[in-house]
């Protein structure tokens, strides 16, 4: 018998990736993959548990999908992903709904666990996670024209905030050899963009190279036929070597982009998250980076309300935001996340301060972004096509400073039709909020 299954993926593109591979599995088994999880056999909720409000999403869509089942849409219920290997030992006590939990480990043998499922058999499997193969077939489940190639899987760098090593164990990077193979065959399938994800790109090939080879598998990337654009995420700036800046600056097909997770500015918040950096170090990285890579678009994350952070270390943050200016950036309160270092740490920040310190941030960079959208008006740049807006009545699409589903679009008409993964030139002659508007040369 052919059981229809459905999946839904969460979280970051490293688990949607992980989904892609699942998928590619259970059809290799046979089984008839459904675009959604209702009227299905089986559903498997790939889930996330990075911080808190991920863990309630996760937990909100298995209650969802639970009474799905309940009314007879959904035969049974399969979870994995990070939640499945974070709380291993709670989720199916705390959701009796759940027909199968199992780790990221056991994600190749999840034909045989939803078999069993679907015969009655509830199923706890947690291989070690060191299981999880980094290799195998995907069913591709962004547009045609980009996709997310993710280069290694786990985390060495122990930030005392973060859970992902606990969840996904050590940094195993992939080959070159490999990911240029994998690269090939999305090409082949139309994929014009390319963009690099893992914990930590800036840290590829150290465990099976014995140094960084992220600048190497970047050349080796640009000679694949077909891939156009390149992007790189999850830069850490310690590791932002000459030889990575001269790569980017180099190549053509390397959008210059760069995302720099820094989290804060000031050096003994910074340490105490067991990170390396002062407001002095990263503000004259950001200095040569501009310097090396004309027009490069910068990206960067940042907490607020970190254990300790003081109005005058908070203040700090505040200034660097004002002074760089990224031209994307995000920011969020601590999330204090259970055995992790941080959330020991007996001088924890309310909520409520935490909550107002990220609002503060998030309007100065409104306001900055806005500032870089006006200065843009009467430029021309580059687009990648993503479709047509009805409600705008106008086509939208990417430029190389915009990353898909973090940041935004560009707004334009065109009196001939462009074709979804076409690229096009755009003249900015306007601007919306943040979003540039323009119109097709």
């Amino acid at each position: 018998m052919k059981y229809k299954v459905g999946i839904v993926s969460l979280g970051c593109a490293k688990n949607q990736v992980d989904a892609e591979m699942l998928l590619a599995k259970l059809n290799k088994d046979e089984f008839e993959i459904s675009q959604g999880v209702a009227l299905c056999d089986a559903a498997i909720i790939n889930t996330c548990a990075f911080i808190e409000p991920a863990k309630q999403e996760s937990i909100e869509e298995i209650l969802e999908l639970a009474k799905l089942k309940d009314e007879g849409q959904i035969k049974c219920l399969v979870v994995t992903g990070c939640l499945a290997e974070r709380y291993k030992e709670e989720v199916m006590k705390q959701l009796p709904e759940i027909d199968a939990c199992i780790g990221i480990g056991a994600n190749d043998k999840i034909a045989e666990i939803i078999r069993k499922a679907l015969v009655g058999e509830k199923q706890e499997v947690f291989p070690p996670k060191e299981n999880l193969s980094l290799e195998g077939d995907r069913i591709q489940s962004t547009p045609r024209h980009y996709a997310y190639l993710k280069i290694a899987d786990g985390c060495d760098n122990h930030c005392t905030y973060c859970a992902i090593p606990m969840i996904r164990g050590k940094y195993r990077s992939r080959t070159i050899e490999n990911l240029v193979k994998e690269a090939k065959w999305l090409s082949e399938g139309g994929v014009k963009e390319l963009i690099l994800i893992a914990q930590d790109t800036s840290y590829y090939g150290t465990d099976i190279y014995g140094k960084c080879e992220l600048p190497k598998l970047l050349r080796e990337l640009c000679k694949v036929d077909g891939i156009k654009w390149i992007r790189v995420l999850y830069c850490y700036p310690e590791r932002i070597t000459d030889e990575l800046i001269d790569t980017i600056a180099r190549e053509d097909k390397i959008v210059k982009y760069l995302d720099l997770p820094l989290q804060h500015c000031d050096k003994d918040i910074l340490k105490v998250m067991n990170r390396k950096g002062s407001y002095e170090e990263l503000t004259a990285l950001i200095k040569k980076l501009r310097e090396r890579i004309p027009n490069i678009t910068l990206r960067s994350t940042f907490i607020t309300g970190f254990p300790g952070e003081s109005e005058k270390q908070f203040e700090l943050l505040s200034r660097f935001v004002d002074e760089v200016k990224f031209n994307r950036m995000g920011c969020f309160p601590y999330s204090q996340e259970e055995n992790t270092p941080a959330a020991k740490l007996k001088n924890q920040i309310d909520e409520d301060i935490k909550q107002k310190r990220a609002e503060i941030i998030f309007e100065q960079q409104q306001a900055i972004m806005e500032e870089y959208a006006e200065k843009s008006v009467g430029k021309e740049v580059e687009v990648l096509v993503e479709g047509f807006d009805r409600y705008a009545e106008c086509y939208f699409g990417r430029t190389q400073g915009d990353c898909p589903e973090v940041d935004g679009n560009i707004f334009f008409t065109a009196d001939v039709k462009p074709a979804v993964g076409s690229f096009v030139n755009v003249k900015i002659t306007d601007w919306l909020g943040i979003d540039p508007v323009g119109e097709m040369i």
